[in-house]
């Protein structure tokens, strides 16, 4: 499926050019309206990014995202910052579908496990964010600040025993500009592990970056810049998905 998402600096939606503050465009659209048209459009699901909460858990935007989550009428995955249980239990106690887990799976898998445990498969969603360094997909974290020795697949494995479903697969180098996804890297990823829920995210900027997707076997692309770019309609992305 097609996942449109936001990305939100206090109540307001924006883009970050390959994750960094300092290069962030605001758009004058409300996240309410913006997500409802995605709907209107056929959206079956809503990716959610709080940006004040991955920098700082203590201002997560829990009021404005309660507000969202009651009023569009459509599930939201909700990423940004999430480093607790607690983190986790506030999202889903305000209506929120899944939770999406990053850094914190790569730091401290003892603890994350134990919310698989607590939680269940289908309300945490992976973030694997990954520089390919000579062939090795190594997960990067912290915003991408560093990257960690430990690679997609064996992460992946990690989770797996405590009923990991979803994940969600971004090649940082593609992420926000435009140019087409890693196709090979969903393809070779959707092949190895068959009963993964695999979410693309990054690149998007044109419906054949969107076709091109669909022999993979991916579950859901994740697109966001494109659509507040006017790039093409989420109608358009959603109906050649479809077909």
């Amino acid at each position: 499926m097609i996942i449109p998402a936001l990305d939100l600096i206090n109540g307001e939606v924006v883009r970050l050019q390959q994750g960094d503050y300092a290069r962030q465009t605001t758009f004058e659209y409300s996240p309410i309206a913006k997500f409802k048209e995605y709907v209107d459009a056929g959206a079956k699901y809503l990716h959610l990014v709080d940006l004040d909460g991955a920098k700082d858990p203590k201002a997560r935007q829990l009021q404005v995202i309660s507000e969202i989550v009651k009023t569009v009428g459509a599930p939201i995955q909700v990423g940004g910052g999430i480093r607790t249980r607690e983190d986790i239990e506030n999202l889903l106690n305000i209506g929120v579908d899944r939770v999406v887990v990053g850094s914190t799976a790569v730091k401290n898998p003892q603890e994350v496990r134990k919310w698989f445990e607590a939680f269940g498969g289908d309300k945490i969603v992976l973030a694997l964010d990954i520089r390919i360094e000579e062939g090795i997909k190594k997960v990067a974290l912290s915003g991408w600040q560093e990257t960690s020795e430990l690679s997609l697949e064996a992460l992946i494995e990690q989770y797996q025993p405590v009923g990991l479903k979803h994940v969600l697969c971004t090649d940082i180098s593609k992420d926000g500009m435009l140019t087409g996804s890693n196709v090979a890297l969903y393809q070779e990823v959707c092949a190895k592990f068959p009963e993964i829920d695999f979410q693309s995210s990054g690149g998007i900027g044109s419906i054949a970056d969107i076709q091109v997707l669909e022999e993979t076997g991916v579950a859901g692309v994740i697109v966001g810049r494109a659509l507040l770019e006017g790039k093409f309609s989420a109608e358009e992305a959603i109906s050649c998905w479809q077909k």
